[in-house]
């Protein structure tokens, strides 16, 4: 393994590749050294901020960079092409969430990297945040008892970021696979999937479309059964207003049989607070979390996040996040989907 990892962009019409770019900065072993856009505006403008070499086509990029990182932020739909030939020539893989357009194109990504023994990983950051892995120790020692009912709601913004930030394919079904649910909606369905360590066996779902230029739902709506009965409620939208604090809405709480739990989120704040009322503790409390600052995508989360990811590559140390997590976010998304058409709930 060489002494810097090298790492190559795939795509910039998305709203995250420059964010990363303080993310790998922070982790010496390694380097972004190129990225591929077929926008020459995009393209020249990133080479001439980051000092990176430029191609407009990502087989170039293939073909003249020796890579040993691949970071995906193509439309959905492109994704899997991109990841299986980067699998191929042995150079391990990120994918922007939600990874592909639907399951079966991240199937294609999984078969490719263990082909190829490469690791396939995504970011859903929320796992690395201290408040969420302080959930997940609360309810793995029962504090909360059986835990009965969980709510999430996930509000990030209007829909016109996407057109002003040179994503506007995200606005499209064909190559996004959808609005806010299977973008925004998998970060909550995987870190309830992570902290609950269940799998969700059935789906209600439910879309509306509040602006008809678009062929996307813009609010998405479901009730999961988890297989040990937790039902967790999901409102997903992207219909938050501009001067919304941090442009999000964020909530998450738990509900078992000993206890409640809850948290809105800042996103990238520097102070959190998890609200625990249970019967162990006997009175409700607010445990105050300080996070450190951290430029970049996510914060500190996506530094952790991109550190664990080299760490792995480097190392063989276990990969937190993989593609099978991806994978099991977007079937339950396919299934949500899949019941709003036909209005009946969908079995996993």
């Amino acid at each position: 393994m060489p002494q810097q990892l090298a790492v190559g962009f795939v795509g910039l019409r998305h709203l995250h590749p420059r964010s990363y770019i303080p993310l790998f900065q922070s982790v010496p072993e390694a380097a972004v050294v190129a990225v591929a856009e077929q926008d020459d505006s995009l393209r020249e403008a990133f080479v001439k901020d980051f000092a990176v070499h430029g191609y407009s086509d990502w087989q170039e990029l293939l073909e003249r960079e020796r890579l040993d990182l691949a970071v995906i932020f193509l439309p959905h739909a492109d994704c899997p092409e991109a990841a299986v030939e980067c699998a191929r020539r042995g150079v391990h893989v990120l994918v922007e969430k939600p990874m592909a357009a639907n399951a079966s194109g991240i199937r294609e990504m999984i078969d490719a990297a263990q082909k190829a023994s490469v690791i396939l990983s995504t970011p859903y950051v929320w796992r690395y945040h201290p408040v969420a892995i302080e959930m997940k120790r609360l309810i793995g020692h029962g504090v909360m008892g059986r835990i009965v009912s969980c709510e999430g709601r996930c509000a990030a913004g209007r829909i016109s970021r996407y057109t002003e930030g040179h994503a506007g394919w995200m606005l499209e079904k064909a190559r996004s696979g959808g609005g806010p649910m299977i973008n925004l909606g998998v970060h909550w369905i995987d870190l309830l999937r992570w902290a609950l360590e269940d799998e969700v066996v059935e789906a209600i779902g439910k879309t509306v479309r509040a602006d008809p230029q678009y062929d996307i739902e813009d609010n998405s709506f479901a009730i999961l059964t988890f297989s040990r009965g937790a039902v967790l409620a999901l409102d997903v939208s992207y219909t938050v207003p501009d001067f919304y604090p941090a442009g999000r809405d964020l909530y998450l709480a738990l509900r078992g049989t000993k206890g409640v739990l809850s948290w809105s989120p800042s996103f990238e704040g520097t102070k959190e607070r998890l609200f625990v009322c249970s019967d162990a503790s006997g009175e409700p409390r607010s445990v105050e979390f300080d996070l450190p600052q951290h430029p970049g995508y996510a914060g500190i989360m996506g530094q952790r996040f991109v550190a664990g990811l080299v760490q792995s590559i480097r190392n063989g140390s276990p990969l937190s996040i993989t593609g099978h997590d991806g994978l099991k976010a977007l079937e339950v998304v396919e299934a949500i989907y899949r019941s709003a058409e036909t209005g009946r709930s969908v079995r996993l």
